[in-house]
């Protein structure tokens, strides 16, 4: 096995042990809209333009997500659901 197919390897073990660890993981956290960085979310966005992970286009869009540890989202500079709902539609028009 060569250098790149160990880097392949790694890299599908690691993707699929975070896959089957997140929901697990997921308990004790909550969505934290408007502090993902482009390219960090976790995984859909408000607008619906995607649904995957790591596609957020700019930082702190208000309408990606990430997970954070629960009671800690505001103190990140971040919103719960509601806020970014009520936020993204007022700068969309659907209020």
């Amino acid at each position: 096995m060569n250098s790149k197919q160990r880097i392949a390897s790694a890299a599908l073990a690691l993707a699929i042990s975070t896959l089957v660890a997140t929901p697990a993981q997921a308990a004790g956290k909550e969505k934290c809209y408007g502090i993902a960085e482009a390219g960090q979310n976790d995984c859909g966005n408000l607008a619906g333009t995607h649904s995957c992970a790591g596609q957020a286009k700019v930082d702190n869009d208000p309408g990606e997500w990430k997970l954070v540890a629960k009671g800690t989202c505001i103190d990140l500079g971040g919103m719960l659901k509601d806020e970014a709902k009520r936020r993204w539609a007022e700068t969309n028009g659907k209020s």
